[in-house]
């Protein structure tokens, strides 16, 4: 028994020692007395410190993955492992090897470009003759680059040396020596420097005339053609001329533009070509653009183009411009659409037609410049146009292009008077800011080149606009008319350089028609404006319908002075009632027009009638007999005189009537001084009037035998009258000033007399006036006593209701007794 106990003890103390000998599973480490996972992918600190030199478990071109109690490798990105899985260990054979990108996906590097496989990545770079779009050297997939074609011509000027023309192709180029030059190995084209263009002696390019080609060819003769296959451009056919030259023949639908030794380029005659096109052109273009059709059909389609006028078309053209700005603000945004898609398409058509290096005309409503240059090479510098309200900066490299230089570069720069009119309200593009509204400062503008591209220039243009009304405060945009839909103002492509009261320059990356905006202020009391105008206008009506009710239904106060009084007030109740209705009303323009036409008629006609005032007065003191007006003859100068300005100013300009933000004559092309001018008149004839009414007083004052009561009448009418024309011609001199910001004073002023003039013709012409006064006192007293005698008959009533209730109940109570 003794002896089992000592072997139980025995192996209780080895287990003991088992337990503290092996301490933890495989993949962990004692840490007291508890285990803890051992990160095998960590070095031990004791052997290594963790520099370049320190060794990996997994090797160098994998990466080691810990787990609790053990690990994995990896390979690193651009490796595999040699058995093709993702996870193994660090004592398996498996090893990463590198994965060679530009065999597996020959695309990687994308088009134009080489790819070059490195250890554990590769990278790209582009082939020769191209360049990357972002500049870089070197670059690998993803990184959104690209080889872009790199344009030697462009890059370096003379790399092909003297007399030569240098052709662009994608990743390369080709030198072809110019007109009267050739290469002494009779090669067409070249590259580099080892061969130069030299001229052609008569010698060398006589040929029998009488041959044919194929004798020709079978002497081996060295003409023009043979020489320099591309001297027309490709787009022709090439002649052999008896000077010693060649010439050109254009294929169809291509044009030297009369120069017979001129390299072809395309032309197009869509804008002009189509019958159904023409029937839609604006009618006063219709002739203009018959004439540019045959002429560009001219050019396209036969050898004769030489006898295609330039200097003929362009007065063509500015003369149909002239005569279609003359008839005043085309009708809709389509219209001007067409006129300037019409001006840029004929003007890049007439510029190389002209003979001159410069040339500039000058009609009533266009101004226009254009310059050519005509060289073997692609000329270069510097270039500016100017007109009268605009100037043009750029570089002849931009007019000429980056495509194959034709021969010629040109440039063009119209300005229209008159035009912004019609584009004065197109800004459906733009995006005012909160407050301000949009308005022309400049004149529009077109601007050409010969650049077969220019929706997109590497070099921007730079356009300088002199203001039109000069603001130091003003916000301005530069923007191009952008044809699309029904066409209207854009910002996009175009910036603002820098600007100052009376000039603002623009940089464009496109060419287009241009113009300057110029942000207004809009006024920011809108809300105590439309409450001062909504309550003084509806105590003015209350004020003129008393007057009318005054002066049509009293008979005792009739006479001519006061029938032209009834008539005022009419004349101002219809005036204010439409003005609070419709004055904003302005979402039909047919509708705004009638309202507009209407506040043009009524406010001529409050202003007729207190004319007929004043010369009623004169009458009065002047003539002793007869100084009533007849009926008909105040109506024909109260409301007569009106209709005919009225008409005369619709018939002459329909679109004067409403405006973008009122239905009120329109400001902009002098069409309110169809109103201004009439009143201005109406005034001063007032004023005549009065004068002479104070004059004849002052007579009749200094006479022997004075009627003073009548006198001093006809002198309170005259204080009256001049009063009321002080106040109603006041309101209008305010109402000149109040459409801008800093006049913010003079449109409460107007509002307020505005609104308030029906109640100053109340107080004016009732409330100061004895007479009516005392009538107003009877209508007072009769309805006073009226009140009376109904209070006096319900007293009556009352009383003898009480008496005989009063006797029935004690009749009743009687009875009751009884």
């Amino acid at each position: 028994m003794a002896g089992r106990l000592h072997l139980l003890i025995l192996a209780l103390h080895l287990a003991l020692l088992m337990e503290h000998v092996s301490g933890c599973p495989k993949g962990f480490s004692k840490n007291g007395k508890i285990c803890i996972d051992e990160n095998e992918c960590i070095p031990p600190s004791d052997d290594y410190n963790n520099g370049p030199e320190t060794p990996h478990i997994c090797g160098e071109t994998a990466a080691c993955i810990n787990t609790n109690g053990s690990f994995y490798c990896q390979c690193g990105l651009g490796f595999r492992s040699s058995s093709q899985r993702m996870n193994f260990t660090a004592d398996s054979p498996e090893k990463c090897i590198d994965i060679n990108e530009c065999l597996e996906n020959k695309d990687i590097c994308g088009n134009n470009a080489e790819c070059n496989n490195t250890l554990g990545s590769y990278s790209c770079f582009c082939n020769e003759g191209f360049v990357s779009s972002t500049g870089v050297e070197i670059f690998i997939f993803g990184q959104g680059v690209t080889c872009e074609d790199r344009n030697e011509c462009v890059d370096n000027i003379t790399i092909c040396g003297k007399h030569t023309q240098c052709i662009n192709t994608s990743g390369n180029y080709s030198c072809v020596c110019n007109p009267g030059f050739g290469l002494k190995s009779d090669k067409a084209q070249f590259t580099g420097n080892r061969e130069s263009c030299e001229e052609i002696t008569v010698q060398k390019a006589t040929t029998d005339q009488t041959a044919t080609t194929d004798s020709e060819d079978a002497q081996g003769a060295k003409d023009l053609c043979k020489m320099n296959k591309f001297i027309c451009g490709g787009n022709g056919t090439c002649h052999n001329a008896t000077n010693s030259g060649h010439r050109c023949a254009c294929h169809s639908g291509f044009t030297n533009y009369g120069d017979p030794q001129g390299r072809c380029t395309e032309l197009n005659c869509d804008t002009f070509a189509s019958e159904k096109h023409l029937k839609m052109v604006i009618p006063g273009l219709q002739d203009a653009v018959a004439l540019m059709r045959t002429s560009c059909l001219e050019l396209s389609e036969s050898n004769t183009a030489e006898q295609v006028d330039g200097e003929a078309l362009l007065e063509t053209l500015l003369s149909a411009i002239d005569r279609l700005l003359s008839g005043g603000p085309l009708k809709n945004n389509k219209e001007v659409s067409v006129l300037l898609d019409l001006v840029e398409t004929a003007l890049r058509i007439i510029g190389p037609l002209l003979k001159h290096p410069e040339t500039r005309r000058f009609k009533i409503h266009t101004e226009v410049e254009l310059l050519v240059q005509r060289n073997a090479s692609s000329p270069q510098g510097p270039l500016t146009l100017s007109s009268t309200h605009a100037q043009l900066d750029s570089h002849w490299e931009t007019a000429a292009g980056d495509t194959s230089y034709p021969g010629f570069a040109t440039v063009s720069l119209l300005s229209y008077k008159g035009l912004e009119t019609s584009t004065n309200h197109s800004f459906s593009g733009l995006q005012a800011q909160e407050g301000h509204s949009f308005q022309i400062n400049s004149k529009v503008v077109t601007a050409t080149m010969s650049n077969k591209d220019t929706s997109f220039l590497k070099e921007p243009v730079t356009f300088t606009f002199s203001h039109l009304k000069e603001s130091d405060e003003g916000n301005y945009t530069c923007v191009y008319w952008d044809e699309l839909g029904e066409g209207t103002w854009s910002d996009r492509g175009c910036f603002l350089v820098q600007s100052n009261a009376t000039h603002t320059v623009c940089s464009c990356y496109h060419l287009s028609s241009f113009a300057v905006l110029m942000a207004l202020y809009e006024f920011k009391d809108t809300f105590q404006l439309q409450l001062i105008t909504w309550v003084g206008l509806s105590l003015s009506l209350l004020c003129l319908f008393i007057c009318i009710l005054t002066f049509s239904l009293i008979r005792s106060i009739r006479s001519t002075r006061n029938t032209i009084h009834l008539h005022l007030c009419l004349s101002l109740f219809i005036t204010n009632l439409i003005f609070l209705v419709g004055i904003s009303r302005t979402e039909s323009q047919a509708g705004c027009a009638v309202v507009a036409g209407l506040l043009h008629f009524f406010f001529l006609s409050a202003f007729c009638w207190m004319c007929l005032e004043g010369v009623q007065l004169f009458r009065m003191v002047v003539l002793v007999f007869n100084t009533t007006f007849r009926p008909l003859y105040m109506m024909a100068g109260g409301y007569g005189v009106p209709a005919v300005i009225v008409a005369i100013s619709a018939l002459a300009n329909a679109k004067g009537y409403g405006t973008e933000r009122h239905c009120w004559l329109n400001l902009e092309d002098g069409f309110i001084w169809s109103f201004f001018g009439p009143v201005c008149i109406i005034i001063m004839v007032n004023v005549f009037f009065f004068l002479i009414t104070v004059w004849k007083l002052a007579q009749k004052f200094s006479s022997l035998n004075p009627d003073l009561d009548k006198l001093r009448k006809i002198k309170a009418f005259t204080i009256t009258a001049v009063a009321q024309l002080c106040v109603l011609g006041t309101m209008w001199i305010f109402g000149c000033f109040q459409f801008e910001e800093s006049t913010l004073a003079m449109s409460y002023l107007f509002t307020i007399l505005n609104s308030l003039q029906g109640v100053l013709v109340f107080l004016m012409h009732c409330l100061l006036s004895k007479q009516v006064r005392e009538e107003y006192g009877k209508i007072l007293d009769s309805i006073c006593a009226l009140q009376k005698t109904k209070y006096s008959e319900f007293s009556s009533n009352q009383s003898s209701n009480s008496k005989s209730q009063t006797s029935k109940s004690a009749q009743n109570t009687g009875e009751s007794q009884i």
